[in-house]
């Protein structure tokens, strides 16, 4: 295993990053991992994002993580929204040139807002073959679009996320399109402190099978 400290450019601005690459034979299919809410602590150093790093190179795929502007070393000021999303899109456009990585498998995670924000650029980027959504705020972040999109997705909350209800998750997940899976985590909150390692491994494992 590889891990290198990278930089790269969203417009006029330079990001942070930490890509994993696997020992092995590559090229290999890559996720990104987006962090949560960068206004309540959210970063790349967040203990569900490195659960999910380090289950993702123990399948064997390259994992890259970063922060959003504003967050570490990433330039310039949290751009709600918009900005995170150009974001999204400069971080699939450099795990596309990196050589380790297989640029026509890659996947997305997006945990908490992550997912609010990432998921929308992922679902519009055709560079993105499959989606995983880690506690997906559904009552904070217009999740809609997911109705429409039929890459293979991932939705995994727990039993105990304040955010959202086991109810309104599971109603949520049902009126989605195939191909999906989705895992409702008994006892996890939404920070999933004890629970990280169940949550990476599933996610790993779904990641690897539809990217493989």
């Amino acid at each position: 295993m590889k891990e290198t400290r990278i930089t790269f450019r969203s417009g006029e601005l330079s990001l942070e990053g930490i890509l994993t690459i696997p020992e092995g034979m590559e090229p290999s299919p890559a996720v990104i991992v987006c962090h949560p809410h960068p206004l309540y602590g959210g970063s790349m150093d967040n203990n569900v994002v490195n659960a999910l790093c380090k289950a993702l190179t123990q399948t064997s795929l390259v994992s890259l993580k970063f922060n959003f502007r504003g967050v570490g070393r990433s330039e310039g000021n949290f751009g709600q929204g918009i900005g995170t999303q150009e974001d999204v899109d400069a971080a699939i456009s450099f795990i596309s040139t990196v050589r380790e990585a297989d640029s026509n498998r890659i996947g997305l995670v997006g945990y908490s807002a992550g997912a609010g924000f990432a998921l929308p650029a992922a679902f519009r980027n055709t560079q993105i073959k499959a989606l995983a959504a880690v506690s997906p705020p559904v009552s904070m972040f217009d999740f809609e679009f997911l109705k429409d999109c039929l890459k293979p997705k991932l939705l995994i909350s727990g039993s105990k996320d304040v955010f959202t209800s086991t109810s309104q998750f599971l109603e949520f997940c049902q009126n989605l399109p195939q191909p999906k899976e989705y895992h409702s985590i008994e006892g996890a909150d939404h920070f999933w402190w004890g629970y990280e390692s169940d949550l990476a491994a599933k996610t790993a494992d779904f990641l690897c099978r539809v990217l493989k």
